[in-house]
């Protein structure tokens, strides 16, 4: 395991526990004790231990089982097991001695309650609890109940005093790229003022008198740019037509359309507009242009967006509507915006750079590009990033949960650090947007950008050592009779030997020690059924590749993880071979090689982390399985970040208690 270093100013963390009380500690890797609610240092147990925060593989597991199960399982009869097997059955009759010796203690030193044991005094049926909640205030609420710090007092402004005139005005909005129109320089206001003349000859020649065109209609205050970008779907909602003045023709018409179509807006400018026209700078033609003869112009590089436009165009559309916004929205996030980075990553500084005239672009453009084809709308805002602006638009609009999807959804290629934020493109196990059935509700985004989950089911995650595993089984009176003889062995043996001992009846006293030695015989079967039954496995552990551990049987997992491999047999169970590429790929990829064994479904399964999830989130479902985020916790910013993702089979959720708001970073 690898641990970066930290500095001096980083040496202390202040974070609170589950009843919200401060403490200080370093800035290794924690995790909030299902047991005490207090944050612990995490110890992450390892086949090889290297560094002070790992530790070899270690289980509490009953050892009278698993000497039971070896000795059932090897035969005394061959030579090079018979003193191997002899050992062993005299370990095991010694394990089955202890507990009458600590019976005894407890009765001698009256001491019935000798406090809890934290793994063997947990059977209630559920995981373990993840005992921290969301202490923060909310940046921006879904509920308008709950305060949101993002809310000041600015409106969206005035109301313009000719505001009929602009109801009855017809008018042409223009859709350019800035780059075939100016660049950067001496020329830059020659080239704009030469622009803008074309456009208004090219308006006067389409009969009309009125144009909108944002190198003139953008206001130049920053309240007036935000009601700018909140109405520009109405802009192209309402003009009679759209033009769009492509650069010059003797450069290349094709290069000319890809250069278009490769904009951030070229969407909404496109599919709202009632009607569309083109024209190229150097040629005075304007010719009209359907949906399908640009989706063939401008998006010949890509099936989806053709998709998009042909369902706009056909006026009938096949595509569903929440698959429709997922394409438009991918479509968009393809593009270029001025001045600002793709959402792949963790966020940036930003910069301010300012263009068309005193337009400053904001950091969320892309989103309020989407923004107008859905139903409601949130009002643009200069300081708040993609992130902010995607989880708000989301909650505007809850009937399409996109965000509540994202979460259960996990980024097959994604940077170092972005792939532990609740922001997803694509899928690493190639479900789509609307294949997720999201069992959580968004209850608000803070000023990070982390989502708070209301309604989640989790469950704490063991690294130190594998507990003793709880189960229940269906009662029978046998199995219980049963399973208790074993312990009688060594009674019915000390019996004996007194009744020899005293002379009472030396055949009497050698008949208890004759039965108590065929009990012990019998005993390792006699245990093993005591403890039989239909089990149900409750507790989650965890373990780094752990080859030989004694637990009740496990399988791998055939589907969900990303290393799964089905088995082409009658049953459905997972291949062996996953363990090895799990182990290939720890060599070669980023991040670490993880095994979690799920006790309860007996299943186990192989995951690549950053770092070492200490908390499992049920979040949704998805083709017939229920999807886990495994989290690493951040008690500084009091947050959980997304690690992994698991298909597990969704009844376990069942045995995860619900918990209070928890942010997801």
């Amino acid at each position: 395991m690898l641990w970066l270093p930290f500095t001096h100013q980083d040496s202390e963390i202040t974070c609170s526990d589950d009843i919200g009380r401060l403490r200080t500690h370093g800035p290794e890797q924690r995790y909030l004790s299902p047991t005490t609610g207090l944050c612990r240092q995490l110890k992450v147990q390892a086949v090889t231990p290297s560094g002070k925060f790992e530790v070899a593989i270690k289980d509490n597991t009953s050892e009278a089982c698993k000497i039971a199960i070896w000795l059932l399982t090897h035969s005394p009869v061959r030579g090079q097991n018979f003193f191997k097997w002899i050992g062993k059955f005299f370990w095991f009759a010694l394990k089955l001695f202890w507990p009458i010796i600590w019976f005894l203690v407890e009765i001698y030193f009256n001491s019935g309650n000798s406090g809890e044991d934290e793994d063997t005094s947990y059977n209630t049926g559920y995981y373990r609890p993840y005992l921290r909640q969301f202490q923060g205030q909310l940046w921006a609420a879904r509920s308008r109940t709950e305060h949101s710090s993002r809310l000041t007092k600015e409106e969206f402004g005035t109301n313009t005093p000719d505001r009929n005139t602009i109801i009855h005005t017809q008018y042409i909005a223009i859709s350019y790229h800035a780059a075939d129109v100016y660049s950067r320089g001496p020329r830059e206001k020659k080239e704009k003022a030469q622009f803008t003349d074309d456009v208004r000859a090219a308006v006067l020649g389409q009969q009309f008198d009125a144009y909108w065109l944002d190198l003139e209609c953008l206001g130049e205050t920053e309240s007036e740019q935000n009601l700018d970008v909140y109405c520009m779907s109405d802009v192209y909602r309402r003009a009679e037509t759209t033009l769009i003045m492509l650069g010059r023709a003797d450069s290349g018409e094709k290069k000319c359309w890809m250069s278009w179509g490769g904009r951030v807006w070229t969407f909404p400018e496109a599919l709202l507009s009632s009607r569309l026209c083109y024209k190229f700078r150097d040629r005075e033609e304007v010719k009209p242009l359907s949906l399908f003869q640009l989706a063939n112009l401008a998006y010949t590089n890509s099936e989806d967006e053709q998709a998009i436009v042909n369902a706009y165009g056909n006026g009938k559309d096949p595509l569903e509507r929440l698959e429709r916004l997922a394409l438009l929205k991918q479509a968009i996030w393809r593009r270029a915006m001025a001045s600002f980075r793709t959402l792949s990553g963790p966020p940036l500084p930003p910069k301010s750079d300012v263009i068309d005239g005193g337009y400053k672009p904001h950091k969320a453009e892309r989103v309020y590009a989407l923004m107008g084809f859905f139903e409601h709308r949130i009002q643009p805002n200069h300081h708040e990033d993609e992130l902010q602006a995607l989880a708000r638009l989301s909650m505007a609009n809850d009937n399409d949960r996109i965000t509540e999807r994202m979460v259960s959804m996990f980024p097959s290629t994604s940077t170092p650090g972005a792939s532990r934020r609740w922001y997803a493109d694509n899928d690493i196990y190639d479900a789509n947007l609307w294949d997720i059935l999201p069992e959580i509700q968004v209850a608000g985004v803070t000023r990070n950008g982390a989502l708070v989950l209301d309604g989640c089911r989790a469950a704490a995650i063991r690294w130190k050592d594998f507990p003793d595993v709880a189960f229940a089984n269906t009662y029978s009176l046998t199995r219980t009779v049963v399973g208790y003889i074993p312990y009688f062995s060594w009674l019915s043996i000390i019996i004996g030997s007194a009744i020899v001992w005293i002379k009472i009846s030396r055949a009497g006293g050698i008949v208890f020690i004759v039965f108590g030695f065929i009990l012990l015989l019998l005993s390792p079967a006699l245990l093993l059924f005591g403890r039989s039954g239909q089990g149900h496995l409750y507790g989650g552990t965890i373990a780094h590749f752990p080859k030989i551990v004694h637990l009740p049987t496990v399988y791998l997992t055939p589907s969900g993880s990303p290393f799964s491999t089905p088995e082409q047999l009658a049953r459905r169970r997972g291949s062996d071979k996953q363990y090895e590429d799990a182990k290939e790929q720890e060599k070669i990829g980023p991040g670490h090689m993880y095994t979690l064994i799920d006790t309860y479904s007996s299943t186990m399964y192989y995951f690549c982390a950053e770092r070492p999830p200490t908390v499992c989130i049920f979040a949704g479902r998805e083709g017939g399985l229920g999807r886990f985020i495994l989290c690493s916790e951040n008690c500084k910013e009091n947050e959980l970040r997304k690690e992994m993702v698991l298909r597990m089979p969704t009844e376990i959720s069942q045995r995860m208690e619900l918990c209070g708001w928890v942010a997801l970073g």
